[in-house]
């Protein structure tokens, strides 16, 4: 027993102190608290906890019905197949983000289509994605890339005149809004996912919402297996998974779900702080926020390089700041570019736009354990490393 405690000393599973980290969970003891008690509940899955997050999630979010899960990939599967998606169908995704979901469509056994993106917001263009479209398609999943809202009035317009399921992947946007409304509320069923660098953070787990009953009750069919079911003859009609959420990593939702609002203020807080010493670089522009959009609330905060820079570039600014102590790190690897997708036929160089700007898309530091000394260093030594490697000062 000493061994095991030994192994799990603090010390040896924490980065160390003095880095200042991409992300670092927002935890408090009403956490603590909340964990102690579902590990003494008799359930440790398929308990009281789930069933409290998610609730409370649909209520926060304003949809009727969420099902947890545990990761956003999964939860994505789940979708497609709950939607009637699979082998034969194609399904246009974007190849731009930080959570891969479109690797959901591959595991359903569906094509996926990758199609262009906006080139501020970098979330999925509506009228690229029309081009895409073909009589094999089944849905769209557009995703609201690092906090910023897709343009969902379009790409809903699109899905109803096409008759396509409409997917939300909101894994990277928490509390953002847009035309008044939340992000997750605007697709057929709504994809979240709390693992690092969401605001709201499980370690792992996700969330569907959706407000359609049947799609609700076939999600819940499908995530699992329950104790009821072990004799049914009848499962095996549709074959669920094991894709529960545990009580565990409900518990810990639940509770950064009720400090909501206090996490994504103390973010805010850094977001400022990062927008006035960006500002100290020449030629520097805001992030860009779409006039259709009331308010962004940043998974990471990402620059843009300049045009001068190359990836090879990006590189070494990431390892000038790691040499400082900061990490920081490439912010999307497209989908297009990947082993898996380049054995399919894509290759670089057919979403020119998408690789132009993943070439330059630099993820810093965003947290509400950040203090505005924090961030002040880490833009100076962003400017240091922007004349290091020759580059000139970085922009959006």
């Amino acid at each position: 027993m000493m061994e095991l405690l030994s192994a799990l000393a603090p010390d040896t599973l924490e980065p160390p102190d003095d880095w200042l980290l991409l992300s670092d969970p927002d935890v408090s003891t009403l956490e603590a608290e909340l964990v102690q008690a579902a590990l003494r509940a008799p359930r440790l899955s398929a308990g009281r906890m789930v069933e409290q997050f998610e609730a409370g999630f649909a209520r926060w979010l304003g949809r009727a019905h969420a099902v947890a899960v545990p990761s956003g990939t999964l939860g994505t599967w789940l979708a497609l197949r709950a939607l009637g998606v699979g082998p034969g169908d194609e399904v246009i995704v974007s190849p731009y983000g930080w959570h891969q979901v479109g690797h959901a469509v591959t595991l359903a056994g569906a094509t996926p289509v990758f199609s262009e993106i906006n080139y501020w917001s970098g979330c999925l263009d509506p009228a690229r994605a029309a081009t895409r479209i073909t009589p094999a398609t089944r849905a769209l999943i557009a995703g609201n890339v690092n906090g910023h809202p897709a343009s969902w009035q379009e790409l809903r317009a699109l899905a109803d005149a096409q008759g396509l399921a409409l997917i939300e992947d909101s894994t990277e946007a928490l509390g953002s809004r847009y035309r008044g409304r939340p992000v997750g509320s605007f697709g057929d069923v709504a994809v979240f996912d709390f693992s690092q660098p969401s605001a709201l953070c499980c370690g792992e787990g996700g969330l569907l919402v959706t407000d359609d009953a049947a799609l609700a009750s076939e999600l819940r069919y499908l995530r699992s297996r329950s104790t009821a079911d072990r004799r049914s003859v009848s499962v095996g009609a549709r074959v669920p998974m094991q894709a529960a959420m545990s009580e565990l990593s409900a518990a810990l939702g639940a509770a950064q779900l009720a400090r909501i609002d206090e996490i994504l203020e103390r973010r805010k807080q850094v977001q400022a702080a990062y927008l006035t010493h960006m500002q100290t670089f020449e030629g520097i522009k805001p992030p860009y926020i779409a006039p259709e959009v009331d308010e962004v609330h940043w998974m990471l905060y990402v620059v843009h390089l300049g045009k001068r820079f190359t990836a090879s570039a990006l590189a070494q600014v990431v390892e000038d700041l790691a040499t400082e102590l900061i990490e920081a790190a490439p912010f999307c690897q497209p989908l297009h570019q990947q082993f898996h997708y380049t054995q399919q036929g894509w290759c670089r160089g057919q979403l020119p736009l998408t690789e132009r700007i993943a070439d330059r898309a630099l993820a810093l530091p965003l947290h509400g354990h950040l203090e505005p000394e924090h961030v002040a260093f880490i833009v100076k030594t962003l400017k240091d490393s922007s004349v290091n490697v020759g580059a000139g000062a970085a922009i959006y």
